[in-house]
């Protein structure tokens, strides 16, 4: 009788367990990821990588995520058709990469005279940002998280002095988004390449300036074995969001409980790369200036009344595409008027009075 039971329990206990692996392995997904940079790349590149790595990582295991670098399995620019076909689950990269599919895409990622990361940040979760950046991405399948930022980004590597905005006729320079439109107004001639092509092209004279992120990130690119001249600020990103775009598909499949943990996983990251970015920033910039002989040089206001004129055009240009990207463009210049002002009274006036106390 005991033997009897033992065996029936036996039975249906192993009833229970072989119902429950495939429950579980049901509740498995795979989420293959393609970046827009290089493996192991300092400061873009290692966020994308930690991001991948945080949501398998929060979800126990539940999400697989497969990362792929640029190159390894498409190429970086490629990444957007990739994931928007559900080739791929995801991409990491910049919105404003895909602003030839449409300008909307621009201002989730920086436009000239925009948007500081605070001030990004701000619009994106509390200024009606994300449901824009829904709308457009929807219209491609895809749905979007800010999932990182680089704060205010310097002026960019140039092989001569820009004195004038004269002196930027003619220029070759790897600037994407509506940055380099600007350049196009004001005579330059914008060159679009991915950032593991950057070097090779100023190296070999095939551009004559570059912008990329800032000191730590410039840093690892060697920009200065081509071009010693350093320029502050960029007008181009003033608080450039990098993002993680999903598969609408894949994205509508996940459980609530593994969404919120990619959201939350994304703003952690958000976070993260913007403060090692500025703790790095200025460790750097000493070690191009004293180590390498970089020298720095900061815009003048002929050259960045010029930017100005040019930007307010460009920008003009995007908002009339459509009603959508009026739309975007519009919720985005009020935040900068709105959030903007805020800034003013309390950021860069601190930082202002802070300075000339400290600088006496």
């Amino acid at each position: 009788m005991e033997r009897r039971k033992f065996l029936t329990g036996a039975a249906l206990a192993g009833s229970a367990a072989t119902l429950a692996a495939p429950a579980s392995a049901q509740s498995k997904v795979e989420m293959s990821i393609v970046s827009t940079w290089p493996r192991d790349f300092p400061g873009l590149g290692l966020p994308a990588q930690r991001l991948a790595a945080r949501i398998q990582e929060l979800t126990d295991g539940e999400i697989a995520v497969s990362y792929f670098a640029a190159g390894e399995k498409v190429g970086a620019f490629d990444s957007f058709d990739e994931v928007a076909s559900g080739n791929s689950s995801a991409y990491i990269g910049a919105e404003y990469y895909w602003k030839g599919k449409h300008p909307g895409f621009a201002p989730f990622t920086a436009i000239p005279f925009g948007l500081t990361a605070g001030e990004m940040d701000a619009w994106i979760k509390y200024a009606g940002g994300q449901e824009l950046w829904d709308k457009l991405s929807g219209e491609y399948g895809l749905k979007a998280f800010g999932m990182g930022n680089t704060g205010v980004q310097m002026g960019g590597w140039f092989n001569k002095e820009i004195n004038s905005a004269d002196d930027l006729k003619g220029v070759k320079m790897r600037i994407p988004g509506l940055g380099g439109d600007v350049l196009a107004k004001l005579g330059g001639s914008p060159v679009s390449v991915p950032g593991g092509q950057i070097y090779e092209n100023l190296v070999s004279g095939a551009i004559d300036a570059t912008e990329w992120v800032g000191p730590y990130n410039d840093y690892f690119m060697k920009f200065y074995e081509a071009a010693k001249y350093y320029y502050f600020p960029g007008m181009h990103e003033p608080g450039s969001m990098l993002a993680l775009g999903m598969n609408a598909s894949f994205w509508g499949g996940l459980s609530a409980n593994h969404k919120a943990i990619i959201e939350a996983a994304c703003n952690e990251e958000n976070a993260r790369t913007l403060a090692e970015t500025n703790a790095n920033n200025g460790e750097f910039l000493n070690k191009l200036i004293n180590d390498h002989g970089v020298q720095l040089r900061e815009f003048n206001d002929d050259v960045y009344d010029a930017f100005g004129e040019a930007a307010e055009e460009v920008i003009e240009e995007a908002r009339g595409h459509s009603a959508l990207s009026a739309e975007i463009f519009d919720s985005h210049l009020k935040a900068r008027a709105e959030i903007g002002a805020w800034t003013a009274l309390s950021d860069t006036a601190y930082v202002q009075k802070r300075n000339n106390v400290l600088n006496r």
